[in-house]
C-alpha cells in the first residue's frame, strides 16, 4: 500500500490540502514540514482514522469524535471531506469521503430509487447503527417491505460505488437535516480493499498530544486539573489504543512488544531444538544483539521468567534505574520493537514528531533507521526537524502553510 495524495478542502485548521507522494522515491520517507499550527497534526489523525476505521463498526465512534464540529451547509446538501489516493499493487484507488444530509441523497439516488418503487424509506436506515432501533419501532407494520425497499436502496448504493459508514447526527426527529458520511470508491470489492488497507495504515505519535479522536469532553478533561481515575484523559487515551491496534505512542508500554519478542525467539530457538533434535536456534542472541546496538555503552538484562527487564552498564554491571536512561535511546529502541514486534510491512506509517528527545545526529539518522528496518513501508513524518528534511532530498519533503523559514547557519 502506498498513499498517493491526499487532498482536504476545508476541515479544521486544514484549507485546500493537496499533497502528493511519488511512489518512484527512494526512500518511501516524506516529512511534512509547517510552524506551529499548521495541521500537521491534524492531517495524519484524519487519515489514520478514516483509513483504520471505516469498515470496523466499533472504531466508527472514534471517527465521529474526529468530526465533531464538521457540518454541512443545508442548503447544498453536501461537503467533501477528503480525498485519498491508494496505489495498491498496479493500480490507483480513489477513495472519496463526503458528508450529505438524506435531501441531497434522494436527489443522489432517485433515478436508481424511482425505478424499484422506493418512496418512503429512511435513508439514514441504511446504516448498520440504526437498525435495531428501526427494526423495533416497526415491527408491527410491514417489516418484510421495509427490508425489501433497504435492501433496495443499499444496491443502488453499491451502484453508484458508494459505501456507507455512519450518520454524524442523530437527529431521528428531523431526518432532513441528519448528516450522513459516506465514500465512493471505485471498486467492486470496496470492502475487501477497505479491510486490506486498515490493516496496512499505523499511526505513531507523543501520548501528551491532543488526539481529535477522543470525545469532545475527554479532550477537555486535558484542561482540567488531573483526577486519579480510569476516566481522564489519559485513562479514555489508554482505553482508545486497545480498539486502535494501529495506533501508537511513544511511551514505555513499548516493554510489553519488547519482552514478547524475547518470548517469541525463545519459542521459535526451541521448535528448532524439537525439530533437529537438541540443536538450538539462534534468535534469541541475534534479538540481544540487534537491541545493543541501539544502546550506549548499556545493555538488556531480561528476567529468567521473561516477566521484566532492566538494563545494566557494560563497564561495571550497575543495574540502571528509570532515570539514568536516555529517553532518546529508549525511544529509538521501542520504535524499532513496535516496527519489528508488529511485522509492519508495505504499509503507510504515519508518525508525528518523531524528532522529539533525539540529538540532532540522531534526527537525521533515524530516516536511515527507518529505511533499515522496515524498507517496504511508506513513512510520512510531520516533524519541525530541518535534520529530518534534510536527510532525504527537497523533493521528498512536503509543505503545509505556514512553511518553516529557511535554515540559517
Amino acid at each position: 500500500m502506498f498513499l498517493q495524495r491526499v487532498q482536504v478542502p476545508d476541515f479544521r485548521v486544514l484549507k485546500n490540502v493537496d499533497i502528493s507522494f511519488e511512489k518512484e522515491f527512494t526512500p518511501k520517507i516524506f516529512p511534512l514540514g509547517s510552524q506551529n499550527g499548521g495541521g500537521k497534526s491534524t492531517l495524519l489523525q484524519l487519515i489514520f482514522i478514516l483509513l483504520h476505521c471505516v469498515t470496523h463498526p466499533d472504531r466508527i465512534d472514534f471517527l465521529k469524535n474526529l468530526l465533531d464540529g464538521f457540518k454541512i451547509n443545508q442548503d447544498l446538501g453536501e461537503r467533501i471531506l477528503a480525498t485519498i489516493d491508494i496505489w495498491d499493487d498496479n493500480k490507483t484507488v480513489r477513495l472519496d469521503f463526503f458528508t450529505c444530509n438524506e435531501s441531497y441523497l434522494s436527489i443522489l439516488l432517485n433515478q436508481d430509487l424511482s425505478s424499484v418503487g422506493v418512496q418512503d424509506f429512511k435513508l439514514y436506515d441504511i446504516f448498520p447503527e440504526s437498525l435495531e432501533k428501526s427494526e423495533k419501532s416497526i415491527i408491527k407494520k410491514d417489516l418484510n417491505l421495509y427490508l425489501i425497499e433497504k435492501m433496495k436502496v443499499s444496491n443502488a448504493l453499491k451502484k453508484k460505488r458508494i459505501k456507507p459508514i455512519c450518520t454524524l447526527s442523530a437527529d431521528r426527529e428531523n431526518s432532513s437535516k441528519m448528516e450522513m458520511l459516506f465514500c465512493k470508491i471505485n471498486l467492486p470489492e470496496a470492502d475487501i480493499f477497505l479491510e486490506k488497507l486498515s490493516q496496512k495504515i499505523f499511526f505513531a505519535a507523543h501520548i501528551s498530544q491532543v488526539f481529535l479522536f477522543l470525545s469532545p469532553n475527554t479532550k477537555k478533561d486535558l484542561f482540567k486539573l488531573k483526577k486519579i481515575s480510569s476516566d481522564d484523559y489519559y485513562g479514555n487515551l489508554k482505553k482508545g489504543q486497545l480498539k486502535l491496534p494501529g495506533f501508537f505512542t511513544y511511551d514505555f508500554l513499548a516493554v510489553d512488544n519488547l519482552i514478547n519478542s524475547f518470548k517469541e525467539a525463545r519459542d521459535k530457538d526451541f521448535t528448532q531444538a524439537v525439530e533437529t533434535n537438541g540443536e538450538y536456534g539462534d534468535n534469541y542472541k541475534k534479538l540481544l544483539d540487534e537491541l545493543h546496538k541501539f544502546l550506549i555503552n548499556k545493555r538488556v538484562n531480561i528476567a529468567s521468567d521473561l516477566s521484566g527487564l532492566t538494563f545494566k552498564l557494560d563497564k561495571d554491571n550497575t543495574e540502571l534505574n528509570p532515570e539514568d536512561l536516555s529517553h532518546g535511546e529508549l525511544k529509538r529502541l521501542f520504535v524499532y520493537m513496535w516496527i519489528k514486534h508488529n511485522k509492519i510491512e508495505d504499509a503507510i506509517v504515519l508518525m508525528d514528531e518523531l524528532e522529539i528527545s533525539f540529538h540532532p545526529d540522531w534526527q537525521y539518522q533515524i530516516v536511515r533507521d527507518l529505511e533499515e528496518w522496515g524498507a517496504t513501508n511508506q513513512y510520512i513524518l510531520a516533524t519541525h526537524s530541518y535534520d529530518i528534511c534534510e536527510a532525504v532530498t527537497p523533493a521528498h519533503v512536503k509543505v503545509l502553510q505556514p512553511e518553516l523559514p529557511q535554515r540559517t547557519q
